[in-house]
């Protein structure tokens, strides 16, 4: 193999940047040439390449976001868009693909090898956590501390007002940012997409501990979840607290990473970029256990990675 291609898709993820610079610099040293593709799988259908050095990826680990941008591609998801991709990477001489996403990321990876035998490595990047076979992915850290900050600072305002804030955070069918910074907050309740709401029950133990006088109330809910409108709705005059809402948003998936997004992007760029060297066809890097291992991709896709839900228990329990 003397030529690889690196693209990012799907939604960011902090430490994208720091992944795409471990996979150009490992990858040069290695003897190989490395091209970067603009905008993820619909930059390879495009053929929008570029030839990557040392210089390209200078500076860039700190920041946040892609430097080669991304995108949600339809067309890749038809026959005929990804065999002009194929036709791109043979006309550049691309002969094996690494891939920084998530599960649709991945899926696109799985099907350019199943249909065209295209070597892929897949590396995990989503704030959502929701990858299975890995501990965690590329940009979870750094969201949660983003999230956390924000809720601290809520705090306050919320202590000052004696208010209850009903917080969103991302995570359509996922609720793990929402239940981990949940505990790292200690807020007195959280709303994921994987456990029904007791209103009556909730709305009562919220009112039990404002009499106990309890001055602030942080409830912390999943998009996923129904938001945080609804769930001002089913609590609102009903928990002795006025309610405010906080929808955090975007912001969530911006900001420079963490020391622990950076090495993990770097270990496992530098991973995969082994993996292609090595002969492997159709693999995700991942985190278990401390260690970087490769796994087949077909297999992190046949199974949802599921919340452990001793830490959402644990939320209430220390509430």
């Amino acid at each position: 193999m003397k030529t690889i291609g690196v693209l990012t898709s799907g939604g960011d993820s902090p430490g994208m940047n720091a992944t795409i610079r471990a996979v150009v610099r490992f990858g040069v040293k290695s003897g190989l040439k490395v091209i970067g593709i603009e905008r993820g799988y619909c930059g390879l259908i495009d053929g929008a390449f570029k030839e990557m050095r040392f210089s390209d990826v200078a500076g860039i680990m700190e920041r946040g976001g892609t430097v080669l941008r991304t995108s949600r591609c339809g067309e890749f998801y038809t026959p005929e868009g990804r065999a002009k991709a194929v036709q791109q990477m043979n006309r550049a001489g691309i002969e094996g693909l690494v891939v920084i996403g998530g599960e649709g990321s991945l899926t696109g990876a799985k099907l350019l090898y199943e249909e065209h035998n295209i070597p892929v490595v897949g590396i995990p990047g989503t704030i959502d956590n929701d990858i299975s076979h890995t501990d965690m992915c590329v940009g979870v850290d750094t969201c949660l501390n983003t999230v956390v900050e924000a809720i601290q600072k809520l705090k306050d305002t919320a202590t000052s007002h004696e208010r209850a804030f009903i917080v969103e955070v991302m995570g359509r069918s996922s609720g793990y940012i929402a239940v981990a910074c949940a505990l790292a907050t200690g807020s007195e309740a959280v709303i994921i997409p994987e456990i029904p709401v007791d209103w009556d029950a909730l709305a009562t133990r919220l009112f039990e501990e404002r009499k106990r006088g309890k001055i602030n109330c942080i409830i912390v809910v999943a998009e996923g979840a129904g938001g945080a409108f609804q769930v001002a709705k089913n609590l609102q005059d009903r928990i002795g607290y006025e309610t405010r809402v906080s929808i955090l948003g975007h912001i969530q998936r911006g900001g420079s990473p963490t020391v622990f997004d950076r090495i993990l992007a770097s270990r496992m760029g530098a991973e995969a970029v082994k993996a292609l060297i090595d002969g492997e066809k159709c693999v995700m890097t991942a985190l278990q256990l401390g260690k970087i291992v490769r796994v087949p991709i077909a297999e992190v896709l046949k199974e949802k990675k599921t919340l452990d839900m001793s830490l959402y228990n644990l939320v209430h329990l220390l509430s």
